[in-house]
């Protein structure tokens, strides 16, 4: 961590998928100890790509990375960084491989050199902390949407990394679970940065909410869609004013 409590500094950043145009143009991000960014954007503007590039999952045609006060370029350098940044990625399925919710649980910690009885009790440690205790045995492939969700972010909270990216976190979940959900990321102690098209759910929980177009960062709060509640003769009713994000059609 830098003196100023940065975490990720990226400057002019560029990608794009062979044969396909630009993602990412001359991107620049500053993310701060303690923030809890909300991160908008239309399908296809690069916020998937962008976890990835922090990640080291995704290499940049060109740009600086900074993580915690150090410049990352090399596979070694993101190995460290994936150590205290934890990703929960957009599809559960992708998150989860292991027979049991204990198994895939107990990876995280067994991979950082845990032994096997300190990552077992960290994964049941972290599983009631989600309202999960009783799901150890269970057979992952058979849990619901909701449930593969929250056993994501346990695999995830296991790890115990200091910095969480959340994308689209409350896919396939239903109100009830997407409440609990947001009221475990309030009882966190960590910062993070969450990307969703929920606008309800990013103002819940999160500190901020910025917008990503054309493969950059959007500051321009006009230019993040929002609702409006105003007093109509037939009565008080939200609806959409026409503020949809850039280059998507409403």
């Amino acid at each position: 961590m830098d003196e100023n409590g940065l975490i990720i500094n990226l400057e002019d950043i560029c990608f794009g998928y062979p044969g396909r145009p630009t993602v990412l143009d001359k991107l620049n991000l500053l993310f701060y100890e303690g923030e809890r960014m909300g991160l908008m954007g239309s399908n296809g503007s690069g916020k998937t790509t962008l976890f990835h590039i922090i990640m080291g999952l995704l290499k940049p045609s060109s740009g600086r990375i900074e993580i915690m006060g150090r410049p990352v370029k090399e596979e070694k350098d993101f190995r460290e960084v994936r150590k205290k940044i934890g990703l929960l990625f957009q599809d559960a399925d992708d998150q989860l491989f292991s027979p049991t919710v204990l198994e895939d649980v107990a990876f995280g910690p067994l991979n950082l050199g845990k032994s096997q009885d300190e990552a077992k009790t960290i994964a049941r440690r972290t599983l009631e902390s989600l309202g999960l205790a009783g799901f150890e045995d269970r057979i992952t492939y058979k849990l619901s949407g909701g449930e593969k969700r929250l056993v994501s972010l346990a695999t995830v909270l296991a790890m115990e990394p200091e910095v969480l990216l959340l994308d689209e976190p409350t896919t396939g979940l239903d109100e009830a679970t997407e409440k609990r959900l947001i009221d475990i990321l309030k009882g966190l102690d960590i910062s993070y940065i969450l990307v969703s098209h929920d606008m309800d759910f990013l103002k819940e929980a999160t500190t901020g909410i910025t917008c990503m177009s054309n493969g950059t960062i959007v500051l321009d709060d006009e230019r993040i869609p929002h609702t409006h509640v105003h007093v109509h003769k037939h009565g008080r009713y939200v609806h959409d004013h026409g503020l949809s994000l850039p280059g998507k059609k409403r």
